[in-house]
């Protein structure tokens, strides 16, 4: 049996059956297997302290400090040292200072970090529920994902990632996603085909671009600008807060609102943390996160409009798109995954919810 460290004052213990991923990593070695080793070793020394210390749990994160997620994060932050009186403390490492999402979520599985936030494109590949919030044009507005997203079938899901050892903790808003380009907006699929279009590490984003006609090309988003300016890609999509962040106006100052993706961003903690938490524990955090997630919410309104008038000042032009034919050009994408024996149920009562 393998014995991992926990972040906590209390050990985990992994199970021997670890899952693929873990096993891969743990096998193999190598930089990440180095990388976790040390890392483990260096939290734990930070952790050292004596009987009554203060819980502190570690999260990590890939945004830069100015996001609105971040700071959604420094104000659950806050909530849980008053709720707890002190007792329990998040630290927070933003822009990736401890890893990629995927790297952040496997050091979730194996004990040796506490809590992360990734996109819910990246959680597909760890738990199959979540591929189902990641199709094109699946909520017909914000309050409609919202109610999705708070309700029993937003639970579900967040409890699917727990036989994967990540179990989520809420849904933080991520806005929707549109196209940009660098020669015109895009107005129909039609403008989509041939184009070289820049996509997250998702199965859905490769085959939603795909069903439009164009060329799915995934590069890091580190990478992304530099690969707009030289013409790797001809396009990309992503949120307003992201697109102004990044920069990426500069190269591509067209934003077409086809909104064809509604997909969360995921607060993930570890179960290897998660069951060592006593029930006031957990009522703290899961509290605090509610909180967070609220405050956020509005955070997440006000920055979209900033970016838009700071980029229409720069240049960007916007344009509204009908979506209807965008809708229909990806609906084998709906097709295949009703046969899903998992993903099937979950997204016909997503639909027979919002109407759709």
């Amino acid at each position: 049996m393998l014995h991992v460290p926990s972040l906590l004052p209390t050990a985990a213990t992994a199970p021997a059956a670890a899952p693929p991923n873990v096993r891969t990593a743990i096998r193999h070695g190598g930089r990440y297997g180095l990388f976790a080793l040390l890392l483990t070793l260096a939290l734990l020394l930070q952790g050292c302290g004596g009987e009554g210390r203060t819980q502190t749990l570690r999260l990590a994160h890939g945004l830069d400090v100015t996001h609105p997620v971040h700071i959604g994060m420094l104000r659950m932050r806050a909530v849980l040292d008053s709720l707890s009186d002190g007792k329990m403390a998040i630290e927070i490492y933003s822009s990736g200072q401890l890893g990629s999402e995927g790297q952040c979520l496997e050091l979730l599985q194996i004990g040796s970090l506490a809590m992360t936030k990734v996109s819910a494109a990246t959680m597909e590949s760890f738990a199959p529920a979540y591929s189902v919030l990641n199709l094109p044009y699946l909520f017909p507005d914000r309050e409609e994902s919202f109610g999705i997203l708070d309700g029993p079938i937003g639970k579900e899901i967040l409890a699917d990632g727990a036989a994967y050892r990540l179990r989520g903790l809420t849904f933080f808003d991520a806005g929707t996603r549109s196209f940009y380009t660098k020669d015109g907006p895009v107005k129909s699929p039609a403008d989509i085909v041939g184009k070289k279009v820049r996509v997250m590490g998702s199965a859905m984003a490769v085959n939603m671009i795909k069903n439009l006609g164009g060329s799915p090309v995934p590069i890091s988003y580190g990478e992304l600008y530099t690969a707009l300016q030289q013409g790797v890609v001809d396009a990309a999509e992503n949120n307003l807060p992201s697109y102004f962040t990044s920069r990426h106006y500069e190269v591509t100052p067209f934003y077409s609102y086809d909104r064809h993706a509604a997909i969360p961003d995921v607060l993930v903690i570890g179960t290897a943390t998660w069951d060592v938490l006593d029930e006031t524990e957990r009522g703290w955090l899961l509290e605090a996160a509610r909180i967070a997630t609220d405050y956020q919410r509005d955070l997440w309104l006000a920055a979209e409009v900033e970016a838009v008038t700071k980029m229409k000042a720069s240049g960007v032009t916007f344009s509204e798109v009908d979506a209807a034919a965008f809708r229909q050009a990806v609906q084998p994408m709906f097709d295949e995954m009703m046969k899903d024996p998992k993903q099937g149920p979950i997204l016909r009562r997503i639909i027979k919810t919002t109407g759709d």
